[in-house]
């Protein structure tokens, strides 16, 4: 049996902002959702549970619907690419050995 995740209030609301600017695309490409699902291979239903921001749906499903918008599927290399968090500890690291070295 597969646990459930559990995501924070914050990943929720992300989550169906993405949704709604998945819709959005949809829409300002005037494609219905039966053409979004034909061509991503899902069903009409999984194309409103991404809409709808959906947790349960495998981030292949969301992927394979960016992908029918135009192929803004390559939006998707953007996520964690500028991560400030992770480049300031590295950053702390290389500050500390430098100042051991001294």
């Amino acid at each position: 049996m597969q646990k459930a995740v559990v995501l924070e209030p914050e990943t929720v609301s992300i989550l169906a902002r993405m949704g709604e600017q998945i819709k959005l695309a949809r829409l300002r490409r005037n494609m219905p959702v039966e053409e979004v699902a034909l061509k991503s291979g899902v069903s009409r239903t999984t194309v409103w549970s991404i809409e709808k921001g959906s947790q349960a749906v495998s981030i292949g499903a969301y992927a394979a619907v960016l992908h029918t918008l135009n192929e803004i599927d390559s939006d998707l290399l953007l996520v964690a690419k500028e991560d400030a968090y992770g480049r300031m500890l590295q950053d702390q690291e290389l500050i500390g050995k430098r100042v051991k070295r001294k």
